[in-house]
């Protein structure tokens, strides 16, 4: 009986840390950034064709020390629909965080998509993990400089669309809108996807630029413009030039895009405590989509302890 109870034992010993790893890593959570127009994290990353040898992708990568190889990870727990308060001026298009500190160099040569005012528009957002929320796509009020960090006072407090739960079809969300018809020049598309499922929002910029005023074409968009570099990947209604370009693939699994996805060091902090804090903090619950695979094997590891364990207590001779 002590050999048995001996035996019985050492199974649980062996299924107890998978299980406390599977309970550490937490639920997957969603993951994602716009591709048309292109958002400067995905245009500046290892998937941004070559958009990502830009000057201002060089630029913004050697302000990081790092490459953006986590482009679908750029996210703040906590916020609960303060964003305004919690992130600071100057620094929406890194969500304040030091490891995508690069995206907030106040530049006019950004990889840039050119659109037409009042044209409708389809904001292609990749996601690698699905999950609900609401995206609030702003646009740069008349008169944005984009030689000057980007402020919340450039952007109107109403978002001209939103769009909860939008379905994810081929791996990218698709949010329809009809872009403001008094813009001109280069503008940045501020995107915030406010998850509901999880505590994290999301914050991208993507350039974009109109004819000037009384031109009849786009101009300002600089080396960095989808003419010269390529555009981003799915369906933008008001686009002049479209032209195409290696893009993050929009059906990846979770599975799949772990290892690409898999985050940048980036402060931590609780959940319930972030809402409160003045510094933006990522959800370090969430740092990448390896949890499922954990929790499939944490859950064969228990498994395999109880059978083990009632096989043992059923043996004769006890």
């Amino acid at each position: 009986m002590t050999a048995h109870r001996t035996a019985a034992a050492a199974a649980v010993a062996v299924a107890a840390p998978l299980l406390l790893t599977t309970w550490a890593a937490g639920p997957a959570q969603a993951h994602g950034a716009p591709t048309d127009p292109v958002s400067r994290v995905v245009a500046c990353s290892p998937e941004g064709g070559s958009r990502t040898g830009s000057a201002a992708c060089r630029a913004a990568i050697a302000a990081n020390g790092a490459p953006f190889t986590a482009w679908d990870n750029l996210r703040v727990g906590g916020v609960n629909g303060q964003d305004r308060r919690l992130i600071p001026d100057g620094q929406l298009c890194s969500g304040g965080l030091p490891a995508y500190k690069g995206l907030d160099l106040a530049r006019t040569d950004w990889p840039s998509t050119r659109l037409t005012p009042g044209a409708p528009l389809t904001l292609a957002y990749s996601s690698t993990i699905p999950h609900t929320g609401t995206f609030k796509l702003f646009l740069t009020k008349p008169g944005y400089d984009p030689t000057k960090p980007l402020k919340w006072s450039d952007l109107p407090t109403t978002p001209f669309a939103t769009a909860t739960d939008p379905s994810l079809v081929n791996g990218a969300y698709r949010i329809k809108a009809k872009l403001p018809a008094d813009r001109s020049g280069h503008h940045v598309l501020y995107t915030i996807w406010q998850n509901s499922s999880t505590a994290d929002t999301y914050y991208s910029c993507s350039d974009v630029v109109f004819p000037q005023a009384g031109n009849g074409s786009a101009t300002g968009a600089g080396a960095g413009s989808d003419d010269a570099a390529g555009a981003g990947a799915g369906a933008a209604a008001g686009r002049r030039t479209p032209t195409a370009s290696k893009t993050p693939s929009p059906s990846k699994s979770a599975a799949e895009s772990a290892p690409a996805s898999r985050p940048p060091a980036t402060p931590t902090a609780d959940q319930g405590a972030a809402a409160d804090r003045s510094e933006p903090v990522a959800d370090s619950s969430s740092s990448n989509s390896a949890a499922l695979p954990l929790i499939a094997g944490g859950a064969a590891a228990l498994a395999l302890a109880a059978g083990l364990a009632v096989r043992l207590r059923r043996r004769p001779g006890r």
